[in-house]
């Protein structure tokens, strides 16, 4: 269910899971600080809240430095008819996070989401401290603000100790230096005027699904045409469809818009291989990429 308190503007609302102060949260907040985050308890509750109307824009997770891709968000994705219309990069830094009487000497346990947990392994055996794996990181700051206990601490954001009036007992807990989760922004509609690329104004990406059958060569052919038509391919994932060993789908990345003429005649080729081509997305590179 997502949560009652934000505004019922749907136009000035933007969906996350998790509690508030997680991450996605986070996310929301520095990307569209004029909309208000709608938490939602799933991805599927996600998902809704913007094919029902209850919000514009949708901000999900879909792949960490360190954790790689998120699994559900690409399972849901092929279903969904939300379109992808942004990305954005967030940095992770995870904050020791307690009640305010606590002190490092005083914790015993450390509550966070079990990919929190794995990403900061070596400073929570650093400090003695017994992981205790939860649902989400946020999640796990309200239940340790709500029960107060000295000996207990949870890894979180910032904006969860502003929240949940924790104290932080330590900053940039994580064990790699450039922790950073790659969300996507998802709306009802999708982009679907022509970009001027000639404004110089950043690259555009489109985010696409195929599948082919599993049979010799058939992901050599279905990408063949990408290569010889000049089109850069950033990402290409496979998963199996319904638990079949007969079929694989693909969700891929391009540089480019379908309106170039490099892009179309990839995607013709890509046509004659593959049984199912849906483009998910079509929108600007965040400028991180860049970076």
């Amino acid at each position: 269910m997502a949560s009652k308190s934000a505004t019922t503007d749907p136009a000035k609302t933007i969906a996350f899971q998790g509690a508030a102060g997680a991450y996605s949260d986070l996310a929301c907040r520095t990307v569209h600080p004029d909309r208000t985050p709608l938490a939602c308890t799933s991805f599927e509750d996600t998902f809704g809240a913007v094919e029902t109307g209850r919000a514009s824009l949708a901000m999900l997770p879909i792949e960490n430095s360190e954790a790689g891709r998120v699994a559900d968000i690409h399972m849901l994705l092929p279903h969904t008819t939300l379109h992808i219309v942004g990305e954005h990069f967030q940095r992770v830094r995870h904050c020791l996070l307690a009640p305010p009487r606590a002190t490092l000497a005083s914790l015993k346990h450390v509550y966070s989401h079990v990919q929190a947990l794995s990403q900061c392994r070596a400073a929570v055996h650093a400090l003695g401290l017994v992981p205790v794996a939860t649902i989400d990181t946020a999640g796990a700051a309200a239940e340790v603000a709500g029960r107060g206990d000295a000996g207990e601490a949870a890894i979180a954001s910032e904006l969860a100790a502003e929240i949940y009036d924790l104290a932080i007992l330590k900053r940039d807990l994580e064990d790699a230096e450039r922790n950073t989760t790659r969300f996507v922004l998802l709306a009802r509609d999708a982009i679907t005027h022509a970009p001027d690329v000639s404004t110089g104004q950043g690259k555009w990406i489109t985010s696409f699904i195929f599948s082919v059958r599993n049979v010799p060569a058939a992901l050599y052919k279905a990408l063949g045409g990408f290569a010889t038509n000049g089109v850069n391919m950033l990402k290409v994932e496979s998963y199996m469809v319904d638990g079949s060993f007969t079929s694989t789908q693909f969700y891929a990345e391009i540089e480019g818009y379908p309106e170039q003429k490099n892009v179309q005649l990839a995607f013709e080729e890509l046509g004659f291989i593959s049984r199912e081509v849906k483009v998910l997305g079509v929108y600007r590179a965040d400028p991180f990429r860049e970076s």
